[in-house]
């Protein structure tokens, strides 16, 4: 017959609390997560494949019958170069969007114009009915 014996080591000390905080089974919960955020991130991140369109820089080609409306570091409105009000510019819009061909607006905006007035002259023409709108910018330095 086999004798059993107890295999402890100490004596008083296996009564006492163990103060150590064991950490491994928060580092393999850890490492678990972060193998799952690392594999569900790209299907998370989802993008669409669209062809986006290059940077061109093509002149304005300027035709008689096109409408140039400008606005100064002011806010004044001009046609072509002569002052206008918003009601003046709103019967000289609609009046141009009966034309046939519709002329096109290409708006001249000084760098230091506030957007209020840049706004109104967009919020007419759509009203006038004129469907070709343009700002015309400078192009950057070739530095």
């Amino acid at each position: 017959m086999a004798r059993y014996q107890r295999l402890s080591r100490g004596g008083a000390d296996d009564d006492q609390v163990m103060s150590a905080i064991n950490t491994t089974p928060l580092v393999d919960v850890m490492l678990v997560l972060l193998i799952i955020f690392l594999i569900t991130i790209p299907v998370v991140t989802q993008s669409i494949d669209v062809k986006l369109p290059k940077q061109s820089n093509i002149p304005t080609q300027t035709k008689p019958e096109n409408v140039v409306l400008a606005v100064d570091k002011k806010g004044v409105t001009y046609w072509n170069v002569t002052p206008v009000s918003d009601e003046e510019l709103a019967k000289r819009l609609d009046a141009a969007a009966k034309k046939d061909p519709q002329p096109e607006v290409h708006i001249r905006g000084d760098a230091a114009a506030r957007y209020g007035p840049l706004g109104r002259i967009v919020l007419a023409v759509q009203r006038a009915g004129i469907v070709k709108i343009a700002f015309i910018t400078e192009p950057p330095a070739n530095n």
